[in-house]
């Protein structure tokens, strides 16, 4: 991947539109085809955050029964055409690559999720630049916003959904937290934009941020190394909840908080509290297993005993019950968690 052409043969691709969707997406993304005429002049690349074992058929069928577009699951190889709707399969990531084909790769999961919106849009950027068109739409958390601000900085048209009219607001209120866009409207509008947009000629050339090229190789797993990682940020003191290894803040002029690490898992700040909040009760509830289970054992152990034995073992029960108690308390705590810090 570069900031040089597609290939040596020229873009068929006048325009590029990719969208990112997450909880409600099944109603937006319905809703937004459905505005789309059958002679829509620009491929479209969805990214639904959807479950590692799922098929996707949910979606695929919604959108071919409300919209006129050719749709399909995206297929690593798979050339791009214009008027046609690709979308992420499950568990594997979408990509754009030379040659204005798709890639399908199975790299580490960014913002917990895969596929992943970041490194759909920031992808579509890169060799796309002003060609590319972004939509944020309903959804939990902050995946796509760091991908919109890669689209708005390759010279490309950004749009969100106007929050108060998202099913599930978060994903569009992050991204105009961190960014001037181009367009916040309702989904109802969308479509009209980008059928003028589509259809309106772009001009001049941008460069790519070198930031950009080197998290894009990331993604595609051709680049995943320390000195790659390096060139992006400095060391924090805390590691990667994907993997272990150690993270990286990526310092990008203007972006909110963002982490990396080597093997390839990236993080906002809220998804990275998000997936460490999830591991923190995973870890809590195996503990209050184990301690049940020798609770149990020390129980048994004391029928079968007399004397200083049983004491000690029935002793033993009760401190127990105590590590039990108390991590039940924490587990079962009110903690007045919001949305924005829940795992979706």
């Amino acid at each position: 991947m570069s900031g040089e052409k597609t290939s040596g043969k020229k873009s068929k691709i006048k325009h590029i539109v990719v969208i990112g969707a997450s909880a409600g997406g099944l109603k937006a993304l319905s809703g937004l085809v459905s505005q789309l005429p059958l002679d829509f002049p620009a491929p479209l690349l969805i990214v639904q955050h959807i479950s590692a074992d799922a098929s996707g058929d949910v979606l695929l069928n919604s959108l071919k029964q409300h919209g006129r577009l050719p749709c399909q699951h995206a297929r690593s190889g798979d050339s791009i055409k214009p008027g046609n709707i690709y979308l992420a399969p499950s568990d594997h990531h979408m990509l754009v690559d030379k040659g204005d084909r798709l890639l399908i790769t199975k790299g580490a999961a960014e913002n917990r999720s895969r596929p992943g919106i970041d490194p759909l849009f920031r992808s579509a950027a890169i060799h796309y630049r002003n060609k590319t068109i972004g939509i944020i739409l309903t959804g939990y958390l902050d995946d796509g916003t760091s991908g919109l601000s890669a689209v708005q900085r390759c010279g490309g048209i950004t749009i969100v959904q106007d929050p108060k009219d998202a099913e599930y607001p978060d994903m569009p209120e992050n991204a105009l937290n961190q960014m001037k866009v181009d367009y916040c409207i309702p989904l109802a509008e969308i479509g009209s934009i980008l059928v003028r947009l589509a259809s309106t000629k772009t001009g001049g050339n941008f460069p790519v941020p070198q930031d950009l090229l080197i998290e894009g190789k990331i993604a595609e797993r051709v680049v995943s190394d320390l000195n790659a990682v390096n060139t992006l940020g400095d060391q924090v003191p805390f590691n990667c909840p994907g993997c272990g290894g150690v993270l990286w803040q990526i310092e990008t002029k203007g972006s909110k908080l963002r982490f990396r690490c080597h093997v390839g898992h990236a993080y906002t700040a809220a998804s990275l509290l998000a997936e460490q909040t999830s591991k923190i009760e995973e870890t809590m509830w195996t503990a209050l297993r184990m301690f049940e289970e020798k609770r149990n054992l020390l129980t048994t152990m004391a029928k079968s005993q007399t004397g200083a034995p049983a004491k000690m073992s029935k002793e033993r029960t009760t401190l127990m019950q105590v590590h039990i108690e108390r991590i039940r308390t924490v587990l079962l705590a009110d903690d007045k968690a919001t949305r924005s810090d829940t795992p979706k």
